[in-house]
């Protein structure tokens, strides 16, 4: 090989190098906060969450047609010793029939006056409002006056519809903020699910064509359950309980789901998608939202599992018996569980479950739905046996 050969090549080299574009950034997790009573809960969902997510969003104050405004009662100091940046968040009701531009801008100072005399500096504020269409002109001159009088160093940020899409006056109502956070669940009727992957992706990508700022895209760890009515219309209730009888249909988004759309958009994400803001921090015994382990590894990207076993301790030959979840996902509780035993003089199953015994054998069988979270257990039963099968149990989903 000739000294100009090998000249030639190594140039041909760097020249492919350089072409070759540098990998996109990972995309950033962030966290909303939406419980508007704080409760002692909070410090140790707070820590458990420090790794994966690295920004708060909490809600502050909301407004509701005919009620007026409502104060979220934060705990400022778990909030500060928890460091994270924060962004306080505005809920302006849908519903509401105009906003009062100076009202709504007053309450606004105000939440930050008290925050920072509270210790906390928040980075920015994000106000969600459900505005129709015909309102997205009116709404987007109240976001110029609110940009002119919120602190310069303040980021303004919007939570948005995929419906807003069709309208003409989209593209400058996002030039007035430094970004804006695209829900892609529960926008449609509630009927037809919280969630689905492939029009997230869609209205991502249409999204990343219409705005020419950061955006990110708020993905659902919760569920809610629909009360039926006369009229056909269900009323939703989520972290709230609602004083109603009838019957209830839980709908969850599912984490698996979800988790196929998250990789999708970290292996290809559309143009100025900054990240991934989950809705919402769990507490322990949030029924209605995913365990803090499953939530966190959907954000990681960890594959996904649930470990079902039965667990039992023994006082006395009576032994307590337990469904455990030793994996990362959560998991409806199994339609039946079996287990091997020697001779029994009293069993009996707990609420969820019922019993059947036959020589040598216990059946559990459920008779109500119910989630195992991950890293968790419950007990389902108690036996007073002579011995239990160290490896004799099945799960059947």
């Amino acid at each position: 090989m000739t000294f100009l050969f090998r000249l030639s090549l190594a140039l041909v080299v760097l020249l492919l190098g350089g072409c070759e574009q540098s990998p996109a950034p990972a995309l950033d997790q962030q966290l909303y906060i939406w419980q508007r009573q704080w409760t002692p809960a909070h410090a140790l969902a707070l820590r458990q969450s420090q790794g994966d997510f690295s920004m708060l969003r909490v809600l502050a104050l909301q407004a509701f047609p005919g009620a007026g405004w409502s104060r979220a009662r934060i705990n400022p100091a778990l909030l500060k010793a928890d460091g994270r940046p924060l962004i306080a968040v505005i809920r302006l009701d849908g519903q509401l029939k105009a906003l009062d531009q100076d009202e709504v801008i007053a309450q606004i100072q105000q939440v930050l006056s008290d925050w920072q005399a509270q210790g906390l500096t928040p980075v920015g504020v994000e106000i969600d409002h459900d505005a129709g269409n015909a309102r997205l002109p009116a709404y987007g001159t109240f976001l110029g006056q609110l940009r002119q009088v919120l602190p310069a160093n303040l980021r303004l940020s919007i939570t948005a519809l995929p419906a807003w899409l069709d309208s003409p006056a989209l593209p400058g109502l996002l030039e007035t903020v430094d970004s804006s956070v695209l829900q892609v669940h529960a926008v449609s009727d509630p009927r037809q699910g919280l969630f689905d992957p492939k029009q997230a992706r869609h209205w991502a990508q249409r999204w990343s064509d219409v705005t020419t700022r950061p955006f990110y895209l708020a993905l659902p760890a919760y569920g809610v359950a629909l009360l039926t009515q006369e009229s056909g219309v269900p009323v939703v209730e989520s972290e709230v309980p609602i004083d109603r009888g009838g019957e209830r249909r839980e709908l969850l988004a599912d984490p698996q789901q979800v988790a196929g759309l998250a990789a999708d958009l970290r292996a290809d994400p559309p143009q100025h998608l900054a990240g991934l803001i989950w809705f919402r921090l769990p507490l322990a015994g949030d029924r209605r939202a995913w365990s803090l382990t499953t939530l966190g590894a959907v954000a990681r990207g960890d594959n996904l599992a649930s470990r079902l076993a039965l667990q039992w301790g023994e006082q006395g030959g009576l032994y307590d018996i337990r469904l455990v979840n030793q994996g990362n996902l959560d998991s409806p509780w199994p339609q039946r569980l079996t287990l091997a035993v020697g001779a029994c003089d009293g069993v009996d199953a707990l609420a969820g479950y019922t019993l059947q015994q036959t020589p040598g054998l216990l059946t559990f069988t459920r008779i109500q739905e119910g989630r195992l979270a991950a890293g968790s257990q419950r007990a389902i039963g108690w036996a007073r046996c002579t011995k239990i099968d160290q490896g004799g149990f099945n799960v059947y989903p």
